[in-house]
């Protein structure tokens, strides 16, 4: 039986407000980093997790955007040849599964290689509690194509929380495993001119997926979407509860992704 690179990556996320008020949240959770060519197989070789099919775990492809039909890998490899980026390597995915059927992802990443092994975009797929998408494609100049510890920065283009700006830019540091020994971090720090506002850090160990695996860490995350629906909606009744003006919703932007295309010569 041939080794996959797929994995479930287990850890903390940790959000901190800082202005106007300050607050902070911070859970327990895992994920699992698909990639999206092995889906298949993971759906054969175990008995807990499904494709596109209801189980203890399963992964539909429709739940990050492709269309009924379409694999998702076809997906994103159209959304990267419309943002100009080559890629044509392996695409990994980082996202909760559905537990029992029920899943919510505010974030998303995407790590789409080249054909030679080297990392040619990340694309942040953001999703709000009004069921709206947004994604963000950044692409990897070949400079940085191999390196660990990538960093970049975005403006805001989507509105996510009632209680922050649209008038906000996303600084991204992000550290992705090399070898099976690494875990993956997170990091995500919004600013305004003053500063930052908020600092959120997702940080995970890497565990080999498999049944045994799956079934603890479903014992130890039994609602785990739901939670995190949750504690999204208890962080904010905490915020409106300390005082934080609230924001209308201004509508989704005008297009479903915003792409930053940097200097490659690959």
């Amino acid at each position: 039986m041939s080794a996959l690179s797929s994995a479930l990556y287990a850890g903390t996320v940790m959000h901190q407000r800082l202005r106007p008020v300050r607050h902070r949240l911070r859970y327990r959770m895992f994920c699992l980093l698909l990639n999206l060519d092995e889906l298949p197989v993971l759906h054969a070789r175990l008995r807990l997790f499904s494709l596109n099919g209801f189980n203890l775990f399963s992964f539909h492809e429709r739940d990050h955007g492709a269309p009924s039909g379409v694999r998702l890998r076809d997906y994103i490899d159209g959304q990267l040849a419309a943002a100009e980026i080559p890629a044509g390597g392996p695409v990994h995915l980082l996202a909760m599964p559905r537990l029992l059927g029920f899943a919510f992802n505010p974030l998303s990443i995407y790590l789409c290689q080249d054909k030679v092994g080297g990392l040619a975009a990340v694309i942040y797929e953001v999703r709000n509690t009004f069921g709206e998408r947004h994604r963000y494609v950044i692409q990897i100049p070949a400079e940085q194509a191999n390196a660990a510890v990538l960093r970049h920065s975005c403006a805001k283009q989507f509105h996510v929380s009632p209680f922050m700006d649209m008038d906000l830019k996303y600084h991204f540091v992000l550290t992705r495993p090399v070898s099976q020994r690494d875990g993956l971090h997170v990091a995500i720090n919004t600013a305004d001119d003053a500063g930052p506002v908020l600092v959120a850090q997702l940080s995970t160990a890497r565990q080999h997926l498999d049944d045994r695996t799956l079934l603890r860490s479903f014992v130890s995350h039994p609602l785990l979407g739901l939670k995190v629906l949750a504690g999204i909606h208890w962080e904010a009744l905490s915020l409106l509860l300390k005082g934080a003006a609230f924001r209308r919703h201004p509508g989704p932007p005008e297009q479903p992704a915003t792409i930053i295309r940097l200097h490659d010569t690959r």
